[in-house]
Parts: C-alpha cells; sequence; structure tokens
C-alpha cells in the first residue's frame, strides 16, 4: 500500500510566528468561520447558566497574566500546573500563561499527590493554580518538591468550612489585581520559525511503558491541529441545516480540560471554529442529559462509558434530546455493536468515532462528513495534512486489509518527550510518529485501530501503563513477581487484572491457612486503590500464578497472561464487580 493522504488538503498557511493566544484572540485565518451565534458566546458555565464572551474572556487572560507577572514574576519557559477539574476560567488560565512566554501543565484533578508530585518534579513547575477541591493534594505535592505554599493559588475561594488553605490567593482576586495595575509585561512576538519550537504544554502521556511522560507540545503543534480540523469541517458542502458540525452550535464540554482530547479539540478547536461550550466540572450522566435539554447542546464528544450509557441508562427516554446534532466518540475504540445500538436509538443523529494522540495534539482522524453513521469499528477517515502507513513487523508496508502499525506525519507532531530522548527516539524517527497502535486502512481510506502494540491500556479513555502498576505492586511485601494486562469491557474498556507471584512468606501463610489467599489479594486490591488514582486500580482483580512467563531475555511475555485472562473471563472464572455508574 503506498503512502495514505487525508483528504481535504492542501492545508492553508499555519503561521510558525505566534502563541496560542495571539492565534486565538489576536488575529485571524481563512479558515475560521464567520460565527453568528447570540452575543458570539463562548462560554455557559452548567450549574448557573453565566455566560462568557470574547472581550470577556480576553481582558480576563490579560489581567490574570499581569498577576501571574507582577506577584510571581512568571516569564519566558516558566512552568505553571493547572491542577483543576473543567472551569470557566480554564482558558483564561492557559492563556495568561502563554501571554507572559511560559509553558502550561495541565494535571488530572483526581491525581493522587504521589502522581502529582512526579508531574511537578518532572517539569520543574513553579507555580500551582488549583482548585479548592484538590487542594490538599496539592499542598503535601507542594512540599515534597519544595514548592513554597504562597507559590499556590486556588481557582475558586474555599468554602467557609474548610480547614486548610484560607490563607490563599483566589484566581478572580488575582484578575482583579492584574487587571487594576499598569501593565508589567512586554508579549513578546515570536521570530518566523520559532513558534515550532517554543514549548506551549508539557502534556502527560503514557508513551511506550513506565511512569507517564511530559510531551513536549509547541504553540505550533496545536495551531496546527486546529487549522486540520478547521480545515476538515469547512469541507462539509450539504446545506447547513443538515450538516453535523456547524460554527455557532453548542457543545458540552464535560470530557476534561487537562487531557489532550478536552484540551486540543474541544477548548481549542471547538472554540475556533465558533461552537459555545457549556463548561461541566464533573460529569454525571443523568445531570448531562439534563443540560442538553436545559441549552439546546447539539454536539456531544463522548468516550465509550458515556456511549454505553446512551444506549443503555433507563432515564434517556424522559429528556428531551432532539437539539443533538452530532456525536463522537473517542480516547478509546468502541464496538460497533454500540454505534448500531445508538443510531437505531437516535437515527436522526450523525454518530461516528475520531482517533487522536498527545503526540499529534490530538486529532488524527474523525468520522468522514458524507457519512451518517460511522462504519462499524472504524475511527474515520484521516484529517487534511496527515500522511500514514500501515507497517508490517519486517519494515515494509502492508497493503490495504492488512494489519500494522500506524504510522504517520502531521505539521502538529509534539517535539518529543520531555528530557527522554531514549523515548523521544523510540516513537519520533525522522519526523514519523510511530503510534504503538495495530491498525488497518481500507480502500476508503478509513482508518481501523486493532489493538495496542505497546503495552498500553485504556481505561475509559485513560491511558495506563502496565510497568506503572508492576511497579507499585512489587514493593508490596507479599510479592514477589506481577504482570499487569486486561479484560475487556464495553462500558469501561481496559480492566486492570494483576498476575502475581506470591512472595515465599505469603505462600508460606497461604500453606498454612488457604483463606489468607482470598485475603492477600484484597489487600493488593486496596493497596492499589489507595496508591493510585481510580483508573489505575485493579478492577479486574488479582489471580494468583506460580511463575510470570518471559522470554530468554527477561521480557514478560505479556500477550500469553492477557489471553490467558480473557479466556479465564469468557468462561466465568474471573468477575470484575464493576458496574456502570448509571
Amino acid at each position: 500500500m503506498a503512502e495514505i493522504q487525508g483528504p481535504g488538503g492542501p492545508l492553508p498557511f499555519i503561521p510558525d510566528d505566534v502563541t496560542v493566544p495571539q492565534f486565538l484572540l489576536d488575529s485571524q485565518h481563512p479558515s475560521r468561520p464567520v460565527v453568528t451565534n447570540a452575543g458570539n458566546v463562548w462560554l455557559i458555565e452548567d450549574s448557573t447558566g453565566r455566560k462568557v464572551g470574547y472581550e470577556e474572556i480576553r481582558a480576563r487572560t490579560h489581567g490574570l497574566a499581569n498577576a501571574l507577572h507582577l506577584r510571581w514574576n512568571i516569564g519566558e519557559n516558566d512552568v505553571v500546573c493547572i491542577f483543576s477539574p473543567n472551569h470557566m476560567d480554564y482558558p483564561a488560565m492557559i492563556w495568561a500563561i502563554h501571554r507572559l512566554g511560559a509553558i502550561v501543565t495541565t494535571a488530572n484533578p483526581a491525581y493522587t499527590a504521589e502522581e502529582l508530585v512526579h508531574q511537578l518534579r518532572t517539569t520543574s513547575a513553579k507555580l500551582i493554580l488549583v482548585h479548592p477541591w484538590n487542594v490538599d493534594t496539592a499542598l503535601a505535592a507542594a512540599q515534597a518538591v519544595g514548592i513554597p505554599p504562597e507559590n499556590i493559588a486556588l481557582v475558586d475561594p474555599l468554602p467557609a468550612s474548610a480547614s486548610k488553605g484560607s490563607g490563599f490567593i483566589t484566581l478572580p482576586e488575582l484578575v482583579k489585581q492584574g487587571s487594576s495595575q499598569p501593565t508589567s509585561f512586554t508579549e513578546r512576538k515570536l521570530k518566523p520559525g520559532e513558534a515550532k519550537t517554543k514549548l506551549a504544554f508539557l502534556s502527560f502521556s503514557s508513551g511506550t511503558t513506565g511512569l507517564p511522560k511530559a510531551v513536549s507540545i509547541p504553540h505550533y503543534s496545536l495551531v496546527a491541529n486546529i487549522v486540520q480540523v478547521a480545515t476538515f469541517l469547512n469541507g462539509d458542502t450539504s446545506p447547513p441545516e443538515s450538516r453535523g458540525f456547524r460554527p455557532g452550535d453548542v457543545v458540552f464540554a464535560a470530557l476534561p480540560f487537562y487531557h489532550a482530547y478536552g484540551l486540543a479539540f474541544i477548548m481549542h478547536a471547538l472554540l475556533f471554529y465558533g461552537y459555545t461550550l457549556v463548561v461541566v466540572p464533573k460529569f454525571n450522566f443523568v445531570d448531562m442529559l439534563k443540560s442538553i435539554e436545559r441549552y439546546r447542546i447539539n454536539f456531544l464528544p463522548t468516550v465509550p462509558p458515556m456511549f454505553v450509557l446512551l444506549c443503555k441508562h433507563p432515564d434517556v427516554p424522559k429528556y428531551d434530546l432532539s437539539s443533538v446534532r452530532s456525536i463522537l466518540c473517542g480516547a478509546a475504540p468502541l464496538f460497533g455493536e454500540l454505534m448500531e445500538q445508538l443510531s437505531k436509538k437516535f437515527p436522526k443523529i450523525k454518530i461516528g468515532q475520531g482517533f487522536g494522540m498527545t503526540e499529534s495534539f490530538t486529532m488524527v482522524a474523525m468520522l468522514a462528513l458524507d457519512q451518517h453513521v460511522g462504519t462499524p469499528n472504524s475511527a474515520g477517515v484521516l484529517l487534511p495534512g496527515i500522511t500514514a502507513r500501515v507497517v508490517r513487523a519486517d519494515g515494509s508496508l502492508a497493503p490495504h486489509g492488512e494489519a500494522g502499525q500506524f504510522v504517520f506525519k502531521s505539521p502538529a507532531l509534539a517535539l518529543g518527550y520531555y528530557n527522554n530522548e531514549k523515548a523521544t527516539k523510540e516513537t519520533f524517527v525522522d519526523g514519523w510518529l510511530y503510534s504503538g497502535d495495530e491498525v488497518t486502512i481500507n480502500e476508503k481510506g478509513e482508518l481501523f485501530v486493532l489493538d495496542r502494540i505497546k503495552e498500553l491500556l485504556k481505561v475509559r479513555g485513560f491511558q495506563v501503563a502496565p510497568a506503572e502498576i508492576e511497579g507499585y505492586l512489587l514493593e508490596h511485601p507479599d510479592v514477589a513477581d506481577a504482570c499487569v494486562v486486561s479484560i475487556l469491557d464495553d462500558y469501561h474498556g481496559d480492566l486492570p487484572l494483576a498476575f502475581i507471584v506470591p512472595s515465599a512468606s505469603a505462600q508460606e501463610r497461604i500453606k498454612q491457612d488457604p483463606a489468607e489467599a482470598d485475603a492477600i489479594k484484597a489487600k493488593l486490591i486496596k493497596y492499589v486503590a489507595d496508591g493510585k488514582i481510580y483508573y489505575k486500580q485493579l478492577t479486574a482483580g488479582v489471580v494468583f500464578t506460580d511463575v510470570i512467563p518471559k522470554n530468554p531475555s527477561g521480557k514478560m511475555l505479556r500477550r500469553l497472561l492477557r489471553d490467558r485472562a480473557r479466556e479465564m473471563w469468557k468462561n466465568g472464572q474471573l468477575s470484575s464487580g464493576v458496574k456502570p455508574k448509571l
């Protein structure tokens, strides 16, 4: 098979001398549609209905940038961590940091202190902007890495009942202070080509193995992907009333802004394209149904668990969802049967999948514009500007329909992994990104993701490196060896399961009392639950084994145990205990 080019090209000019906020807030581009939504509303607060438009966001961005510079001297190449759920000021926080020439690293608000420490230490963050929900975790992590308490600011004021953190300045106070003071900083104009190397984000991805790695995202990468998405959507020549994606529509923005899907696609590409975002800090399915009805939402970006609930939740018929025109599922593969179920339930809605990576920041493929319902199991067609190969294990190119590794070029590719030359060389090779995904591409140019060549799991759309959980388990005195694999579930995707070789002392206790085996398994499940974020837990349980199979060089033969686990699951020998949150 020859190289596959994304349709709809060539791309219009992508500026290489502007930062992200300069592109979004200060300039016009031929791919940007004219927006006609009432009052040019950019954001709506889900809980209150408060609306924020372009002028207010731009003013808040400037005020916050001025305050960050005045109070902490945030400037060129400093790193600021945003540790918060979705928030109305999330875009302003990002763009204020960028106005100062600084770098943003967004952290999962569900992180434990240990996980946040890894991110703060890797990025050498100077300042943390934290939501009150997360202040205790932020304090513990900041102390561990030497960030002083005065370098923490709260996104919102703490409730009066809070026992800690009452002395921290808040973001509303910072915006007010910065807006009332003369401008203390000079926003720099980039030199031609500089946007291709100047870092905008250090976004975390598990890469191939081990702890999550910081992906170095320059300003140009996000600008390029925004242009790619806009150019693709502009290719829809059908009448406006029949389009699934339209400027001026309203999008449900509950997918997390710290994640590439929410950060690059929803917050940036969709805002650029003229969407209004209904900002939701914490997802609840029934609340989503209410929001669709209340705000007449048109577009639902989803992940597989949300998709399953739309198919099966008993409350769906109770709400008016007639405003919805399109549903796009991403972050993890979706079973074709679910798409068929949902399309039968909502025959008027355009439904399909997309594909993206943090390393390509972010979208690579989307539902074809001329399809009402995507081809079962397809991740869509490539975006303009993407050049793809399907590469066999021997390095030769696979023909249409034959499986191989998905390798591609894009103007939106990251620079590599921050301060990790080895991982960068493994994934970014001569301008090509080696995705680690096993795929096929058919003669229509549709992408089908079959499996992960890399060892990553996708749990509810989140990347999980088995090696991280294995390393943590090996610290436990009852574990001699460990291998983490998964079973597959429609709702959650991969469900992590640990094969454990008990330590000698654990084996002796089990020998003396066989009931001790179940007690040790429960203890190990709790140990991981206490130490790791919710999607890294052993939701499929623990299985004891005599040995972890390995090849002569010592590398685990993970596939053997994965196949064994899935056969056990199929035969009813495992029960995950996991239920969809209805």
